[in-house]
């Protein structure tokens, strides 16, 4: 059965004709009427797709120990802006500051907290799970509405959910990829009708058929994100789900109830993403002047902070160890070709200058 933002979308081609991926994306997610974070529930074991925040509280308090290694090394600043970006039902923000509280309660004093959040849903369930921190705790539109201060920022599966335009190899020329409408009134997916001279790829070996993915969103995304480090100080960690190096292919992909779903099949029931080019964020952060810190695989950043360790000590006081060992190596992954999030994952940490910081000072990074 045809959803109503698909019917939507047939309506706005027909009078229209062709729609670029990216403004398919942001139907998708954020149509007014029917898109998919003002519908649906997408998060946990009764919606589409688990994070690693939902899988284990473990995941929290590491990044919350990163963050205070990292005010330790950035010299005790006084007054801290704690930042995430897309922060979902607020599982994390709940780890990080029930961790920072117990563990070093003079840095939480001089936290004041900022969830940048769009969905009205998704602020009232924030609100709800972090009610504990009360007035702590404010929420903005975006990173410009946050006040000037020294900043640490995160963002956890965030930039996968930025819309993505794509191009295809032609024999005659680039063209943008666009999504069409067949003469069963289908979504499609087809090409536009004149070719292109950008963006400009960094690939010299093109054969007809290969597909470029660029997010100028995300670009902007990373970008406000680095000027708000110049300008304050500071240093923010991104974790997604992408690669490492920049290349070829389409990673458009959705999920529905923990499964795979074609991406033109339920849009506004499906969550839609695609792969993070970290390449590409650590070159416009360079560009921006920030510090790269390090650029690693998810497990690999875990395991640096300790992360078995924290677990070895939670299992001598547990009865449902196995659960709690399994949870954690979905999240740091057991071998180098498995396809956990310890793998698939990659953690990007800059700063406004050359620091220090833990994990990255005492492993060997990429």
């Amino acid at each position: 059965m045809k959803t109503e933002l698909y019917k939507k979308i047939v309506d706005l081609i027909k009078r229209n004709g062709q729609i670029t991926i990216d403004q398919y994306f942001s139907l998708c997610l954020s149509d007014s009427e029917f898109g998919y974070y003002k519908a649906c529930n997408p998060f946990g074991v009764d919606g589409d797709f688990v994070t690693a925040p939902e899988i284990s509280q473990i995941f929290g308090e590491m990044l919350a120990i990163f963050l205070i290694f990292a005010w330790e090394q950035h010299g005790f600043p006084r007054c801290v802006r704690l930042i995430e970006m897309g922060p979902g039902r607020g599982t994390m923000m709940l780890d990080v500051l029930r961790t920072i509280c117990k563990l070093r309660p003079d840095f939480f004093a001089i936290l004041s907290i900022y969830m940048i959040e769009n969905s009205e849903r998704l602020v009232s369930i924030q609100k709800k799970n972090l009610s504990f921190y009360g007035d702590k705790i404010n929420w903005c539109v975006g990173i410009s509405d946050v006040p000037p201060g020294f900043t640490f920022l995160m963002a956890n599966e965030f930039f996968d959910s930025l819309p993505i335009k794509q191009f295809v190899i032609t024999n005659d020329g680039m063209r943008e990829r666009m999504i069409d409408i067949d003469h069963h009134e289908l979504l499609v997916f087809g090409i536009g009708k004149n070719a292109i001279t950008s963006p400009v790829s960094p690939f010299n070996d093109y054969f007809p058929g290969m597909i470029l993915e660029t997010s100028p969103c995300r670009d902007s995304a990373i970008q406000s994100i680095a000027d708000r480090l110049v300008c304050e100080g500071g240093t923010a960690i991104v974790i997604d789900y992408g690669h490492l190096q920049s290349g070829m292919g389409d990673t458009l992909q959705a999920v529905k109830g923990h499964k795979y779903d074609p991406p033109l099949m339920h849009p506004g029931q499906a969550d839609l993403s695609s792969h993070v080019d970290f390449q590409r964020l650590s070159s416009i952060s360079i560009l921006r002047k920030l510090y790269i810190n390090g650029c690693v695989k998810q497990g690999k950043f875990l395991e640096c902070l300790g992360i078995w360790h924290r677990v070895f000590s939670l299992m001598k006081n547990t009865d449902r160890a196995d659960i709690l060992l399994d949870s954690v190596r979905r999240l740091v992954g057991m071998s180098s070709d498995d396809k956990s999030m310890g793998e698939l994952f990659k953690v990007l940490v800059v700063s406004h200058r050359k620091v220090d910081l833990v994990p990255f000072v005492n492993c060997d990074c990429f």
